[in-house]
């Protein structure tokens, strides 16, 4: 007799326990949660600063992130994903909780408006072009090129926001972080970073090698920055 489709539900009573918000998903979804997708509510206490911030996560997944800021907060949040399940579910998610602040955009990074938001959330999303065994599927292109292309847009637009701008990481190098971001504050073994703009990005010494090099320092420990080829 062939299985019922899994149902998306709400855990009861609801939490944001990070566990019990991972029941909402699918099963399939749900085992990748602890890699791939933030166990983390205090970005969100970084990013909205004033009522309707606007947020954008970027990489969003299944939209765990804006799921769990967009219950804590009154800020609004937008998540941008290439994989088109992840974004469904994403969907289904915040229709069942009853969110009007939060939405999900199936598309490239490189095609969305950095303009249109006030702070911006990363979590590691281009390292699976870095660690092709440590990937999610095989729906979306992998390569070093594109981890290349991708961090180098992501810095040019986050270079081209207002001073004051600020940036949530989680986990990795922040290669995506211009120099004119400095970090300002830590959480979660440094895993968890705040980054705001503190003076105007100058691309051409960015493109030159001479801005601040990032290296990785969290709960795994400290490394050096690396260089992509």
């Amino acid at each position: 007799m062939p299985q019922a489709e899994e149902v998306f539900q709400t855990p009861e009573p609801f939490s944001i326990e990070d566990e019990k918000f991972d029941l909402i998903y699918p099963r399939r979804i749900r085992q990748l949660s602890s890699t791939f997708w933030t166990p983390v509510a205090e970005a969100a206490k970084f990013l909205v600063t004033a009522p309707e911030t606007r947020v954008l996560d970027i990489g969003c997944g299944p939209g765990k992130f804006c799921l769990v800021a967009a219950s804590l907060t009154d800020g609004h949040f937008t998540g941008v994903e290439q994989r088109s399940d992840l974004v469904a579910a994403a969907g289904q998610v915040a229709t069942n909780l009853g969110l009007a602040n939060v939405r999900f955009i199936h598309g490239n990074v490189i095609e969305t408006d950095f303009a249109d938001y006030d702070a911006f959330y990363l979590f590691n999303p281009f390292e699976e072009n870095m660690h092709y065994g440590h990937k999610i599927d095989r729906e979306v292109p992998l390569s070093t090129v594109l981890f290349k292309r991708y961090t180098s847009h992501v810095a040019a637009q986050l270079g081209a926001r207002p001073i004051g701008t600020r940036v949530v990481t989680y986990a990795g190098y922040a290669d995506d972080i211009p120099a004119c971001y400095s970090c300002e504050a830590t959480l979660f073994s440094d895993d968890l970073k705040l980054w705001i703009k503190q003076r105007e990005y100058e691309p051409d010494l960015e493109r030159l090698g001479l801005g601040i090099s990032r290296s990785y320092r969290g709960a795994g420990g400290w490394a050096a920055p690396r260089r992509v080829s």
